[in-house]
């Protein structure tokens, strides 16, 4: 029967608990046992499929196509398991589940109440997860203790206990130390009324681990143990780590991953050295390269964790600092005046949604083809990559996708045929693993090595495949299709030092020790243009000016069909 550990936050969010859970979950994988872990969200929308970037930060797809929380790309990155949509539930989602069984009569007439009806629906998402080949299942429960949303899990979590025996369920409480200045002292109170709060609700806690900028004095972690009735052991310190893949080793300095595996009696050894090997790496990563991200939602930078992280794997595999540049999309063109963009090593244009910042995007596209910047395009970034090509190269005037103009005479991105008539947005999206077949040669199949890969999809719009000949002719070359050759997806220059499209989310599946290959091959890239740059300027610093991009100018061609299907 696989374990349960349990890990609720208090006094503040945005603590770590995402953190710490998937710490612990490296931790456990590192004694030999197989994990797997969950988010459980009180906010009532189904899923995060539908908010504004600036509400939650980014929408996290996995492989089985769940728009998920930000906190599984977390849990993906750290334990290297790929996660599933059973991995988030939120309360919008449970109580539709309820309603749904009331309406065909499930409950035989009962009065529906939040307990038992939502608390058991909330334990049989809990227990979906608890299959034969797992031993751990980690449940991080969003939000803080004390919110009014969170009680039912609160209650169904206290229930599990009781069901599943005390031996298998672990109870993490994740709380903060603060540092108040003028008093020059760390505060223990927020943590007893955290934990005051939990057991009025049944939750005695197992260990607390406690956030905070400095580590905790041992006369600290003895208070907090004999206020809040835990062990001294168990009083965890989580202060404030210089990278975030440093975590895991501080937890098991901490001894957070022994008093957890003494309260669910397992006994199996660690063994830290891959993980070392990976700080180790990660602290060795010095050379300078800097990468400009152009996007529409830089204000929270959550908003593109998952690009940041990966860029940042990749510069572990070169032993380089990735220094980002947060460029908003919609200032570009005004940035381009100013030079603003001359100075950078590489670029990356994330996805997105609607036109707001589309022409900045493109511009920056433009400009860092013409300039041999090395380009990483991803999803809308591939779109802006092509009207920019459609526009500029093959001189299609007023070329774009027809969700920004519907009236454009030149549709190069589209939806397809078979997507016109569905009211539904969410049921035009393509959503989830899909594969690609890369030509032969290209550098999208040199940077994977394999000839047909996987990635992740979270978009409606296409890439008009009428024009796939146009844009072979003149240099763009679509080098990855879909298996039935009517969608493509992947692009690059053939002549550029890294100019690369992908209708996909390649950020969702790198790893730290394991960096995607178009974001490795685009950071290395960046780090060749950096380093002749820094050549050239060496030599004759006032006569040194960026190299223009040979031109691929051809006459103009008629206006395409409002069609993505052709093969």
């Amino acid at each position: 029967m696989p374990k349960h550990i349990f890990v609720t936050g208090g006094v503040a969010s945005a603590l770590g608990k995402g953190l710490t859970a998937s710490s612990l979950g490296r931790l456990l994988k590192m004694r030999g046992l197989r994990v797997t872990m969950q988010k459980l969200d009180p906010y009532i929308n189904v899923d995060p499929g539908t908010m504004n970037p600036f509400e939650h930060g980014e929408v996290f797809v996995t492989d089985d196509g769940g728009e998920t929380d930000l906190d599984l790309g977390h849990y993906e990155r750290f334990i290297d398991e790929n996660l599933g949509r059973n991995s988030n539930a939120t309360t919008g989602s449970i109580y539709q589940a309820v309603l749904a069984a009331e309406r065909r009569g499930d409950y035989l007439g009962k009065t529906v109440q939040v307990i038992p009806h939502i608390t058991d629906e909330i334990k049989r998402r809990i227990n979906r997860l608890a299959t034969d080949d797992v031993d751990v299942v980690i449940t991080e429960v969003g939000g803080t203790v004390g919110d009014i949303e969170i009680l039912p899990f609160l209650e169904a979590i206290r229930q599990f206990r009781k069901e599943a025996g005390r031996d298998n369920v672990c109870y993490i409480h994740v709380t903060l130390v603060p540092f108040i200045g003028p008093a020059g002292e760390q505060k223990t109170k927020p943590t007893q009324h955290s934990v005051t709060e939990l057991r009025s609700r049944g939750i005695q806690p197992d260990v607390i681990v406690c956030r905070s900028e400095e580590p905790l004095s041992s006369n600290l972690k003895r208070k907090i143990s004999n206020l809040c009735d835990v062990d001294e052991r168990a009083v965890v310190n989580a202060a404030d780590a210089r990278n975030i893949y440093e975590l895991p080793l501080i937890l098991n300095d901490e001894g957070l991953d022994t008093i957890v595996c003494e309260v669910l009696r397992i006994d199996a050894p660690v063994d830290l050295s891959p993980w070392k090997a990976l700080v180790a790496k990660v602290e060795a990563a010095t050379k300078p390269v800097r990468i400009g991200l152009i996007g529409k939602y830089i204000s929270l930078p959550d908003a593109y964790l998952s690009v940041v992280e990966s860029l940042k794997h990749a510069g572990f595999h070169h032993g380089a600092a990735v220094e980002i540049d947060w460029i908003q999309a919609e200032d570009v063109e005004g940035l381009l005046a100013a030079g603003r963009l001359h100075d950078l090593d590489g670029m990356v244009i994330p996805g997105g949604f609607g036109e707001r910042g589309f022409e900045g995007k493109i511009a920056a596209a433009g400009y860092a083809r013409e300039n041999l910047i090395p380009c990483l395009g991803i999803c809308l970034g591939l779109q802006a990559m092509t009207v920019d090509f459609a526009r500029n190269v093959l001189r299609m005037t007023g070329a774009n996708s027809t969700e920004m103009d519907p009236t454009t005479p030149y549709p190069v991105i589209d939806l397809m045929h078979d997507q016109r008539d569905i009211s539904d947005k969410g049921g035009t999206q393509r959503l989830g693993a899909y594969y690609a077949i890369l030509e032969a040669g290209s550098v999208v199949h040199r940077a994977y090595g394999e000839p047909v890969v996987s990635e992740r999809h979270r978009h409606r719009y296409e890439l008009n495949a009428s024009l796939k000949a146009k844009f072979d002719a003149a240099g763009l070359r679509c080098s990855g299709v879909s298996p039935d050759r009517r969608l493509v997806e992947f692009i690059e220059l053939t002549d550029h030092p890294f100019w690369v499209g992908t209708q996909a989310h390649p950020e969702f599946k790198s790893r730290p020790d394991r960096p995607h290959p178009l974001f490795r091959e685009l950071v290395g890239a960046a780090l060749d243009v950096r380093a002749a740059r820094d050549a050239a300027a060496a030599v004759s610093p006032a006569d040194f000016q960026p190299k223009i991009a040979p031109s691929h100018i051809s006459t103009p061609v008629s206006a395409p069909s409002q069609s993505s299907s052709v093969a």
